[in-house]
């Protein structure tokens, strides 16, 4: 059930079933509640309505609704209704941040009008606060996770609560979604981020040495260990460790490693001292660990140790509306490495690129980038064993024009470099239409400037 435009709380059953009525007719979603209690359980931050509100109610009254909304989120506005000539009742209300009164009987037109202009400040506050934690996002130092679908917007808002906690966390993707990127995203805005990050790939590692590479080893340790050698635990102290193919790690070297991440000490190999390490832990999978550990593959204690906070990468194919951007990001930054000129792509490439399923993910969409800077239009027209598969994800007409119309003005927005005049005048746009197509694609003009 969708969430409704307006609350409406007042304890006369026949009143609330008119002012129902009322807003039905107008088209106003309203959910009606007989007592302030049930109705504040309803609200959250994240709730999208006002709250119209009796004055006069046994249990909590208008005021009260009024005090708890606000301790809630200041920004919901709430309307009180009042009885005729209670006009101090009015003040108060108006005097502890009521958005409006209404005396009863009221008129409906006017009450109307009030509700509208109401929930269109609450859309507003919503959206300015959607603005200013993007630009949180996009001021911050370091490295930006770019991308404007539902299901990437998620992945981000799930990150940012944890990057100045000491929390490990474990990443699930597939082969080339950008766990490594996600890895660093994390650190470099996170108040370890002037200390190391540190990688290794667990599965390019030889089982032989991957347990000095971790943990260090002593002079004389084994063969060909000639002098002290400390491990990524210890170069990482203060600062991030990220164990990418998790999977691939042997047994028997897991054991070591849960033990190393419930004591936070490392002991090199050939010594008996135990070195404490403050250091976080990414790990990085792109199989189904509670899977392998029911299969006994993988040890099941190591898994719920890890699996504190699990963030799900989707795939590219599941995100489509990110490939322009990140062809364009991809793009310049081969641009610079190779000294050559970024090329926009036309709308129809664009399209093209948007209908394909990206097996290899965002990895082989950044090597389709710098095969672009470096080779031109032709590498956008390899043969087809070479080019992605479309797959079972066949999209809807409905979609796909949606998709066409969002990499027209992706395109023109590269080809404009983020100018909003010079793609109005290219597209034929109104600013406010422009505006309103760029908020539903999720585009914005910061990303396509040089």
């Amino acid at each position: 059930m969708p969430a409704p435009d307006i609350l409406f709380i007042d304890d006369d059953a026949d009143i609330r079933q008119v002012v129902a009525q009322t807003l039905s007719l107008e088209d106003l979603s309203v959910r009606c509640f007989s007592d302030g209690a049930s109705a504040l359980a309803y609200i959250d931050r994240e709730f999208a309505g006002i709250v119209l509100c009796d004055y006069h109610m046994p249990g909590l009254d208008g005021l009260a609704v009024l005090q708890a909304v606000q301790a809630l989120d200041a920004s919901i506005p709430v309307i009180i209704l009042t009885g005729q000539g209670d006009i101090s009742t009015a003040v108060s209300a108006m005097r502890q941040g009521a958005y409006d009164f209404i005396e009863k009987p009221f008129h409906h037109d006017g009450l109307i009008e009030i509700l509208k202009r109401a929930l269109e400040k609450r859309q507003l506050a919503l959206e300015n606060r959607q603005l200013k934690a993007q630009l949180r996002t996009l001021t911050r130092p370091g490295p930006r996770l770019l991308g404007s679908s539902p299901s990437m917007q998620r992945v981000i808002s799930m990150l940012d609560p944890l990057l100045d906690t000491n929390a490990d966390i474990l990443l699930r993707g597939e082969t080339g979604s950008g766990k490594d990127a996600i890895a660093r995203y994390i650190h470099e805005n996170s108040n370890r981020s002037e200390h190391n990050f540190v990688a290794i790939n667990c599965g390019a590692v030889p089982e032989s040495l991957i347990e000095s590479e971790l943990f260090g080893h002593e002079a004389g340790a084994f063969t060909g260990a000639e002098k002290r050698r400390i491990g990524k635990f210890e170069y990482a102290h203060k600062g991030t460790l990220f164990l990418d193919e998790l999977e691939s790690m042997p047994l028997a070297l897991q054991v070591k490693l849960l033990r190393v991440l419930e004591e936070r000490k490392v002991e090199r190999l050939g010594s008996n001292q135990q070195i404490a390490v403050d250091v976080r832990i990414i790990a990085a999978t792109k199989s189904d660990l509670k899977a392998q550990s029911d299969a006994g593959e993988f040890r099941a204690d190591l898994f719920y140790r890890l699996n504190v906070v699990q963030i799900d990468i989707p795939p590219l194919r599941e995100r489509k509306q990110d490939v322009p951007l990140l062809f364009h990001h991809f793009a310049l930054i081969a641009a610079s490495r190779y000294d050559r000129e970024s090329i926009p792509l036309d709308a129809g490439q664009a399209a093209a690129l948007m209908q394909h399923d990206w097996p290899g993910n965002v990895r082989e969409l950044r090597n389709l980038a710098e095969r672009y800077v470096l080779m031109g239009a032709s590498a956008l027209t390899a043969p087809q064993s070479d080019r992605p598969a479309s797959g079972s994800n066949q999209q809807t007409l409905a979609e796909m024009l949606d998709a066409y119309e969002q990499s027209l003005i992706s395109s023109a927005l590269q080809a404009c470099q983020g100018s909003i005049k010079e793609v109005m005048m290219q597209l034929g746009l109104a600013r406010k239409t422009l505006y309103d197509k760029m908020k539903r694609h999720g585009l914005d003009k910061a990303d396509f400037k040089d």
